[in-house]
């Protein structure tokens, strides 16, 4: 997958954010390929797991499904879409007024191979930086 415009970004990333929202979780797979390597400060805190990746995809799947059972009030509003090299970024603001930036490495198929989660915290600021 060569330079990915940004429609095609836009509706990766539109498509991605709606199948959270609807919490389908079976749709929000589907965004990734067989073979992974995704990596979230969340697995650091959640499962004690210092390199905070996880690198397979039934164990992605049972890791999001904590996030998606009935009481979830979980929902995603896009913000922007960066379009890369078999890549896009996408930067996003969670339920809890977090925003997240999320880059995926995207497979011949169009699913995310390599993910890379980076948040920040509510309210804007960033721990160990000042405001200028």
């Amino acid at each position: 997958m060569p330079l990915l415009g940004p429609e095609r970004a836009r509706a990766i990333a539109e498509d991605w954010i709606a199948a959270w929202n609807a919490h389908d979780l079976d749709r929000v797979m589907s965004h990734y390929a067989d073979e992974l390597h995704f990596v979230s400060p969340l697995i650091v805190a959640r499962s004690g797991r210092a390199d905070g990746a996880i690198t397979a995809k039934a164990e992605l799947r049972a890791y999001f499904a904590g996030s998606l059972g009935a009481d979830s009030v979980l929902r995603f509003e896009l913000l922007t879409v960066c379009a890369g090299v078999d890549c896009l970024t996408l930067i996003y603001r969670n339920h809890r007024g977090q925003e997240v930036a999320e880059t995926k490495q995207l497979d011949a198929g169009g699913r995310a191979c390599a993910v890379q989660v980076c948040h920040r915290p509510a309210g804007g600021g960033q721990p160990g930086l000042s405001r200028r």
